[in-house]
């Protein structure tokens, strides 16, 4: 960062700086760690003399422990983009209106999950379903390392159910797939030709504010050579809409890029799979019992009404400690 000309690139300049600053904050946490433990040696030996003090260090213990166990996870993000922000999309696949309302409920267990852990995040774009549920969503989110940690929720999650659509009260199973791209703040990382592009605008869907749902502010975006689409409906002007839609093109088409290098290194045809049967990373059982099963990890929980208000920490600490091993 002393480099004399360290600012001339200013996109690169800042993922210096952010990552820097991350580290910085990752030793501030480490060191004042070793302290605390120093200070529970301390009160333990003296615990020994005096059996008074044990409950205090029993409760200094407890919380520490669940934060080394923080920072000993955090170590397993040491991936390029793990810091990074991210976004999230959800697509509803094979099940009609069971899968768009499933679509709507693992939403609404993200959105959960990121209000209660300190993520800012908003909803870029939203699909409405036809009868009920979404059909699509895509969410920006934003906080050290978000990529990180919610890559693993990337893939394809199963819900079986008592279809409350169906009049016959029978089980029904129904996909979505989860979609998590890290954003990319370098552009000369990927080169866009604006003529392999096809802009639309629309007038964006739900509630929103003075010139939402008045003007055609909403734009959407298709990389001809890929068939990637991408849109942005949440933001007050076409030109914010499509500074978003454009960077969540972007990301989306670095993704591409990354899984084509796995490729080519595996000789395989890649993991991408159709969102139906057989291609599920976890799956959510309502009836005939109660569990959610990770199939990467064989993490179980069977609280699942826990599970859906946004408690994922356990299938995240499984996903990661399960790739660093």
């Amino acid at each position: 960062m002393l480099v004399p000309n360290f600012w001339d690139n200013q996109n690169r300049a800042r993922e210096v700086s952010q990552t820097a600053e991350r580290y910085r904050a990752t030793l501030k946490e480490y060191n004042a760690l070793n302290t605390r433990i120093d200070d529970v040696k301390t009160l333990l030996e003296l615990a020994e003399e005096d059996i008074s003090l044990e409950a205090e260090v029993e409760a200094d213990i407890e919380p520490l422990k669940k934060e080394i166990s923080s920072l000993e996870l955090r170590a397993y993000l040491n991936g390029p983009y793990d810091g990074n922000n991210c976004y999230l999309s959800l697509n509803a696949g094979a099940g009609g209106t069971e899968a768009q309302d499933w679509t709507d409920m693992l939403l609404r267990m993200y959105t959960r999950f990121l209000e209660d852990n300190g993520y800012r995040f908003k909803i870029i774009e939203i699909g409405p379903g036809d009868v009920a549920g979404i059909k699509s969503a895509t969410l920006e989110i934003e906080k050290d390392f978000a990529y990180g940690y919610l890559k693993s929720e990337h893939g394809v999650h199963r819900l079986v159910r008592i279809s409350p659509f169906d009049s016959n009260q029978r089980r029904h199973t129904s996909f979505a797939s989860i979609n998590v791209v890290p954003q990319i703040e370098d552009s000369d990382i990927i080169n866009i030709d604006e003529e392999d592009l096809r802009i639309d605008t629309y007038r964006a869907s739900g509630a929103g504010g003075q010139h939402v749902n008045t003007t055609d502010s909403a734009v959407r975006i298709t990389h001809l050579p890929s068939g990637i689409v991408v849109a942005c409906q949440k933001e007050r002007s076409q030109h914010q809409n499509k500074d978003v839609a454009m960077k969540l093109l972007q990301a989306r088409l670095f993704e591409l890029e990354q899984r084509k290098r796995e490729q080519e290194l595996k000789g395989i045809q890649g993991d991408l799979k159709a969102i139906e049967w057989g291609s599920q990373i976890r799956s959510y059982v309502f009836q005939p019992y109660q569990m959610v099963k990770d199939h990467r990890t064989d993490v179980e929980i069977g609280n699942i009404q826990s599970v859906m208000d946004g408690n994922l920490d356990s299938f995240i600490e499984g996903y990661l400690s399960h790739q660093k091993s």
